[in-house]
């Protein structure tokens, strides 16, 4: 291993959720890679070692189950590094599938900073690191309380800096739902309304989510009746948030 900071391999393709684990970690001393396929994440570990891989289940390419196997068959590149999968989808089916000697823990989404922290934190026997200090929410938004308060551990000034980029990813998002739409590329849709959930529920934002959760089972369907105007609908609420 390096003599410097750990290193923090995170999987995710999604770049809101990259600014969300990288908001979680920016205090913790460690050096966080992001990189958005099993491949890269596997070419990465072929070049350097890292203590703690991230991994989502559902990405472009090869899913995270495939990297689990890719870690089987191949001991040597994960080495000593603890694999966490954070994922939205760790329903009960999911679970048992990950009943697995190279998987060391599981982490739904949307978790809090506390919680991704505290992971990390065992993962590294890293000390517990100063905590910043919680501002005071909105009165008037309920909802947008409630995930500061859930998600951000009561600290408004992170929330904020997480929205921000958020709403700039959205302009991706928005084109990257047409564009699967238009091509019935229902794959691409699934995938979106997946990472989508778990941010707008991450912001306070639970109707939406719904939404979008709803979006993911009839693009998994390929129902396009039923998806069509679920998306246009979602559509509407990110330019509303814009």
């Amino acid at each position: 291993m390096n003599a410097g900071p750990p290193r923090v391999l995170l999987i995710e393709d999604d770049a809101s959720l990259q600014r969300f684990v990288s908001l979680a970690l920016e205090d913790l001393g460690v050096e966080l890679l992001t990189l958005p396929t099993v491949d890269a994440g596997l070419a990465e570990l072929g070049h350097a070692a890292v203590e703690l891989i991230l991994t989502d289940l559902m990405l472009p390419g090869r899913s995270g189950f495939e990297l689990i196997d890719a870690l089987a068959a191949n001991p040597t590149l994960r080495g000593t590094a603890k694999l966490v999968v954070f994922s939205a989808g760790l329903n009960p089916q999911t679970r048992q599938r990950l009943e697995r000697p190279e998987v060391w823990r599981l982490l739904s989404k949307p978790c809090s900073l506390a919680d991704l922290q505290a992971c990390v934190r065992d993962a590294l026997a890293l000390r517990g690191e100063q905590r910043c200090e919680p501002t005071a929410a909105p009165q008037d938004e309920p909802e947008t309380a409630r995930a500061i308060a859930d998600y951000f551990d009561g600290n408004e000034t992170l929330y904020r800096s997480f929205r921000a980029s958020c709403l700039q990813q959205f302009r991706a998002d928005l084109v990257e739902g047409d564009r699967a739409l238009a091509a019935s590329d229902a794959q691409a849709l699934r995938r979106l309304a997946h990472s989508l959930k778990s941010v707008l529920l991450t912001l306070g934002h639970p109707g939406s989510a719904a939404l979008a959760r709803a979006l993911e089972d009839s693009s998994h369907a390929a129902d396009w009746a039923v998806a069509m105007p679920q998306w246009h609908e979602l559509r509407e609420q990110l330019q509303a948030l814009r």
